[in-house]
């Protein structure tokens, strides 16, 4: 019998709940049939139009038989077999028919449209062009699920029935469709965890300083407003609440359990939370997979999928709701409700952050420490805090990613309408030193997390302090517009230091408007420099620097404002601080107050800082987050194509790797020949090469390519052709040619099994554009300084494919080679339009052939007339299928 999905999954459903898919199995045979069983008349009808229950048994005796030739899966929840769905090819194979039985206590959870999702990519992915569906015209729910899949339909009604035809291409609205079931679902599955109706803390002790009593403690101090459960079989009373022996004591529902046990009474504790229908666990105790303990860890997970129950842990510090009043776990204290959503996968970390978030007067929405990160992740939170209306800020602290092309899809939807701060340790690490291209030993673990966030959108920060001065910024102020900013203090020497780290974080001083500067000579005297930086010098009492803070503001060539007082000068530090805030209020630019040598909450909701370097840096970063926001994102669709498989790839490209894979499994370097046919299937514009093999063919091919020609030596081992002597440039005449290639084989030797001739190229600007699978991160694609300093230079952007043009020419304009393309001194202007429609295509081609382990294209000569590859590096690998991000699943 053939499997239907790549591995069994959970998947989640519309109201929180999971199931779990999986193939058929011949055994399935008598839960079928219990299944059928279980299932009303009406329901057996609208399935097989006659016969009823008979006919559905007699199905469920074909489909496990030995004969069947359709492909099947089965959805279970809390152990039961609730659902089947198939599809049968036809004789063609193009077509297939589709039928699902769904037990009528399930309807309504969202889960038959999850079973036609994982049977449409399948289908597709066995060359199945059309889903077809004889549905009665009374089933109107089955025909709406069929229409609002997301894909292409075609009805035809004829005698009461509807023959529906849904065809397996990719539409616009597809993607989206699917990333809004798995954001309702997602939402559903977190509401019970962090908006708890109730509340158990399984393992409350009498010892204060006991994890389960600070749990309870902190529950009943912070005012839950529901029940609160304490489960201790060795107390009546604890914290001044009846304890109960065992969760299945608690007298009402419990939608969160925290459970402070030991590790090894952990499993028993969340079997019998299952059995008690908790919908959500909450595992503070330690001893798993970060104390090696791995099976225990997975055991735990499978507990809690079977149920149905999310988990956050373990090693978790817990969960807090300001807006709920839930503080479930073991924090020292909770800052005050606000808009940040916080997450920290270090439990640790989260302290000092919880902490410091707090001395600075910022507050929180809500907080998870996902400790061990089994199944709630920061996907998952992004997920919740996307809807939230309490959170108008995140951050995130992450050690790791579990689908890192998941969170990139996620963020990139969530950082267009709320910032998203991240801090990701391990910034160490190098590429794999076996790889054999440029781009392959540049691509860093930590430059496939840089290319990732870029991407999103999202705001990279390098240390604690950064993420909260950023975060300060974020919830105290409104967004800046642009990067111009204008300082205002009483001090020359601070001043000088704001305008020097604003020029290093990419921010614009501007001299101000006139208007501005008369106003400004007219309130501050004669001895005040009122360029910008504005300095009102040290005896400046508050109301002048007040003023002086409105006049700017309201000067149309400023963005933001940096306020730089010097205590205890003046007014004093207190009346001071009080009259910038007051001037500040209500303004439609940000302002932030650097109290030098002082930092504490902020002042009348104004952002302080204690040094300017500070403030001007989480100034930056949130400059570059306003200017990504508002460029143009990748089509709606376009986005991970080709991880649907044979959905969307070219199918020229296709038949090309099919043959290399199917002569060479373990994958091979490509010749330059086959390496450009594979690239010209995306308009990826190669040189024209001519292959040879000895120094009369290169004298020939000379005479066809045209003079002066190129001789390139080619064989497996050739990685830095160059660096031997293999390549030679320049030969005017075809004897030069063939002299050229005799000199290079004496000097190569056996690891030259050829050459590639070809006509000089046109004088121009190198640049390399390159590309790499990365094993977690997906396709990256490179762009750079080519040529022999490729690597000397290290001048290079990375991005994650889909890529725009606008994303090109943004790579492009990071480099510091770019002014080498715009005409740098007296050097003509090149075609920068053809090299950004060159980068936008090799994107393409990387993101719909991920067997494209490694390429190089170095150098892309650019020039006036165009930009085209000289030299190709290609190498195909077997590699496995990436997760689709058209087949919902739980990791």
């Amino acid at each position: 019998m053939r499997r239907t999905v790549p591995d069994e999954c959970d998947v989640l459903l519309r109201d929180g709940g999971i199931a779990h898919l999986r193939p058929l199995r011949a055994d399935d045979r008598e839960a079928l049939h219990r299944l059928v069983e279980s299932t009303s008349e009406r329901s057996a009808f609208l399935r097989f139009f006659s016969g009823g229950r008979a006919t559905a048994h007699a199905y469920v005796d074909r489909i496990t038989g030995p004969g069947y030739a359709g492909r099947a899966l089965v959805a279970l929840m809390r152990g039961r077999l609730v659902a089947v769905a198939e599809y049968i090819p036809g004789p063609s194979g193009g077509d297939a028919d589709v039928g699902i039985l769904l037990d009528d206590s399930v309807h309504g959870h969202g889960l038959g449209t999850l079973l036609l999702e994982h049977l449409a990519v399948s289908a597709a992915a066995s060359g199945v062009r059309e889903l077809v569906a004889d549905v009665l015209a009374e089933n109107r729910t089955m025909i709406r699920v069929l229409r609002d899949l997301g894909l292409s339909v075609e009805q035809r009604y004829a005698d009461g029935q509807m023959r529906i035809r849904v065809i397996l291409e990719p539409t616009p609205t597809l993607l989206a469709a699917l990333e809004a079931r798995e954001h309702e679902a997602a939402v559903a599955s977190l509401t019970p965890l962090l908006s708890p109706a109730s509340v158990a803390v399984v393992g409350a002790g009498r010892d204060p300083g006991g994890i389960g009593h600070r749990v309870l403690r902190n529950l009943v101090d912070g005012g839950f407003p529901g029940p609160i459960y304490p489960v201790n079989p060795r107390a009546d009373v604890l914290c001044g609440l009846k304890a109960h022996a065992k969760i299945g004591d608690v007298p009402g529902p419990v939608d969160l359990a925290v459970v402070a046990t030991p590790a090894r009474a952990v499993l028993g504790v969340a079997r019998e939370c299952a059995a008690a229908g908790v919908k959500g666990l909450v595992v503070m105790s330690g001893g798993f997979a970060e104390a090696g303990e791995p099976e225990r860890e997975a055991a735990l997970l499978r507990i809690c999928r079977d149920a149905g129950m999310r988990l956050v842990g373990p090693d978790s510090l817990g969960v807090a709701n300001a807006a709920a009043r839930l503080n479930a776990g073991v924090l020292p204290g909770v800052p005050p409700r606000g808009r940040l959503g916080l997450m920290s996968q270090s439990g640790t970390l989260a302290v000092a952050l919880i902490g410091r978030a707090a001395e600075l007067g910022m507050g929180v929405s809500s907080f998870v420490s996902t400790g061990n990160k089994a199944d709630v992740s920061g996907n998952d939170l992004l997920e919740y805090w996307e809807d939230d209306p309490e959170t108008g800020v995140v951050a995130l602290y992450l050690e790791s990613f579990g689908n890192p092309r998941r969170f990139g899809r996620i963020a990139r939807r969530l950082a267009a309408r709320k910032p998203v701060i991240v801090l990701k340790s391990g910034r160490g690490g190098s590429g794999d030193r076996t790889v054999r291209s440029h781009t392959a030993a540049a691509a860093t673990p930590d430059t496939a997390v840089d290319a990732l966030l870029t991407a999103a959108g999202v705001i990279r920060v390098e240390t604690a302090r950064e993420l909260l001065d950023t975060a300060l910024l974020l919830t105290g102020a409104p967004l800046p517009a642009g990067p111009r900013v204008a300082i205002v203090g009483n001090s020359g020497g601070p001043e000088a230091l704001t305008a020097d780290a604003c020029e290093r974080g990419g921010l614009v001083v501007p001299e101000l408007s006139e208007p501005t500067r008369a106003r400004l000579r007219r309130d501050a005297g004669p001895a005040a420099a009122v360029a910008n930086p504005v300095d009102l010098t040290g005896d400046a009492p508050a109301e002048r620097i007040a003023a002086a803070v409105e006049t700017v503001l309201a000067d149309p060539g400023v963005d933001a404002v940096v306020v730089v007082y010097t205590p205890p000068f003046g007014s004093g530090r207190e009346p001071t601080c009080r009259a910038i805030a007051e001037a500040a209020r209500g303004a439609a630019k940000p302002v932030l107050v650097c109290v030098l040598g002082h930092d504490g909450p902020p002042i009348g909701g104004t952002p302080t800082y204690a040094f300017p370097e500070e403030a001007v840096l989480a100034l930056s970063r949130v400059v570059d987050y306003v200017r990504r926001r508002e460029r143009p994102a990748a089509a709606a669709g376009v986005a991970g194509v080709a991880e649907a498989g044979s959905w969307r790839r070219d199918q020229g490209a296709s038949a090309i790797v099919r043959q290399e894979l199917a002569e060479h499994p373990g994958g091979r370097w490509l010749d330059h020949h086959t390496a450009s046919r594979l690239l010209a299937c995306y308009g990826v514009h190669v040189a024209e090469s001519i292959g040879v093999d000895g120094p009369e063919s290169a004298a020939e091919a000379a005479g066809l390519t045209g003079l002066p020609a190129a001789v390139k030596a080619t064989g497996p081992e050739l990685v830095h052709r160059s660096d031997v002597g293999g390549v030679a440039l320049g030969l005017a005449t075809q004897s030069d040619v063939a002299r050229a290639y005799r000199e290079m084989a004496e000097r190569v030797g056996p690891a030259m099994t050829g050459a590639i001739v070809q006509r000089m190229a046109e004088d121009g600007v190198e640049i390399i554009i390159g590309g790499v699978e990365h094993p977690s991160f997906g396709p990256l694609i490179m762009v750079g300084m080519g040529g022999l300093t490729a690597e000397l230079l290290t001048d290079r952007a990375f991005r994650v494919p889909p890529v725009t043009r606008g994303d090109a020419a943004e790579m492009l304009r990071e480099l510091r080679c770019y002014p080498l393309l715009c005409g740098y001194r007296g050097r003509p202007e090149v075609n920068v339009a053809a090299l950004e429609e060159q980068i936008v295509r090799v994107a393409r081609f990387l993101d719909e052939v991920p067997e494209a382990a490694e390429l190089d294209l170095n150098p892309v000569m650019v020039t006036p007339r165009g930009a085209v590859a000289v030299d190709v590096r290609l190498r195909l690998a077997p590699l496995p299928a990436p997760p689709s991000p058209y087949r919902r699943r739980l990791r």
